[in-house]
C-alpha cells in the first residue's frame, strides 16, 4: 500500500511560505521539447502534493530540496537533481535563500522514458545547457539543438537517500510524529504502548512496509534531516542537538553510516550559492 504524499506534516520551520503550484508561463515556448526556469526565493518554501502532465526534473542550487514521490522521501543535495515522471505525485521544501531550478519535458520526446522518480547528476554541461534553456530569445534552431545535447546526457545518479513511508494505517501515526519531530527520544516500546500494539507488530509492521527496521527508519529519517539543516548553513553541533543525539560524535557516526561520508565532507563538497 503506497502512502500518499501528504502522510503526516513536515517540520516546518517559522517563516516557511507555502506556494501553490502554477501552470507553465504563458511565455513558455508554444512547441517545446523541454521548458527550463529558474526561481529563488528567501524564506524557507514549500510545495503541496501535485502533479504535473510533464515529466520535471527539479534541482537546487546552494542550499537543499526534499520531496515527497508517491511512498517516498528523497532528499537531494547540490549536484543532484530529481526526475518526477508525468503524473506522479509529489510534494516538496526548500531552504532558505535557494534557488530552485526545474526542466519540464514534453513525454513524446523521450522515446525511452527514465521511468520511475529516480535522481540524476546535475553535471555542469546539463546544469548550462538547462539553465541556457531560460532564455526566451532562443531561436527554434538554437533551442532544438540544445534540447537534444540534454537528452544524450541525461544520467542516472548513484542511489538517492531515499526513506519509504508506510502507509500501514498502524504504524503511521508513529510515522507522522516522528515527521513532525525525528528528535522525539521515544525508543520502540514507549511507541508501540503509544499505539496500543505489542513491539514485535510494530517491528514487523515497520520491516513490511519499509523494509527497516524502526530503529534504522527513525536514524534515516534523522539524516534527512541533517540534510537540511547542513543545507541551511548549521553548524554540526547545533545539528546534532537539533536532531537529539546526546553526543556529536555519535550523530557523527550516524550520518557517515547512511552517507559514505561525515557531516564536514558533506560541507566541504560546498553548498554553491548562485
Amino acid at each position: 500500500m503506497s502512502a500518499p504524499a501528504s502522510l503526516g506534516a513536515w517540520a516546518r520551520e517559522s517563516g516557511t511560505v507555502t506556494y501553490d503550484v502554477d501552470p507553465l508561463p504563458e511565455d513558455a515556448p508554444a512547441a517545446f521539447t523541454i521548458h527550463a526556469e529558474a526561481h529563488l526565493s528567501g524564506a524557507p518554501s514549500e510545495y503541496p502534493a501535485h502533479t504535473h502532465p510533464l515529466h520535471e526534473l527539479v534541482w537546487v542550487r546552494g542550499g537543499t530540496m526534499t520531496a515527497r514521490v508517491d511512498d517516498l522521501l528523497v532528499t537531494v543535495p547540490e549536484g543532484q537533481g530529481l526526475w518526477i515522471p508525468a503524473g506522479v505525485e509529489h510534494a516538496g521544501r526548500l531552504t532558505a535563500d535557494v534557488e530552485l531550478c526545474d526542466a519540464f519535458f514534453a513525454p513524446a520526446a523521450l522515446p525511452e522514458p527514465l521511468g520511475a522518480a529516480t535522481t540524476l547528476v546535475m553535471t555542469p554541461l546539463l546544469e548550462s545547457l538547462l539553465l541556457h534553456l531560460t532564455r526566451r530569445d532562443l531561436t527554434p534552431a538554437a533551442r532544438s539543438r540544445a534540447e537534444a545535447v540534454v537528452l544524450d546526457v541525461l544520467e542516472p545518479s548513484a542511489p538517492a537517500i531515499d526513506l519509504r513511508l508506510p502507509g500501514d494505517p498502524r504504524i503511521d501515526p508513529i510515522a507522522r510524529a516522528l515527521l513532525a519531530d525525528p528528535a522525539d527520544p521515544r525508543d520502540l516500546p514507549a511507541w508501540s504502548r503509544e499505539a496500543g500494539l505489542s513491539t514485535r507488530t510494530v517491528s514487523r509492521a515497520f520491516r513490511a512496509a519499509t523494509g527497516l527496521s524502526f530503529v534504522r527508519w527513525r536514524q534515516m529519517l534523522r539524516i534527512h534531516h541533517a540534510l537540511r539543516l547542513l543545507g541551511e548553513g548549521r553548524e554540526v553541533q547545533e545539528v546534532s542537538r537539533i536532531l537529539g543525539y546526546s553526543q556529536p560524535s555519535t550523530f557523527i557516526d550516524a550520518f557517515h553510516r547512511v552517507t559514505g561520508r561525515t557531516p564536514g565532507a558533506h560541507l566541504a563538497t560546498g553548498v554553491r550559492k548562485p
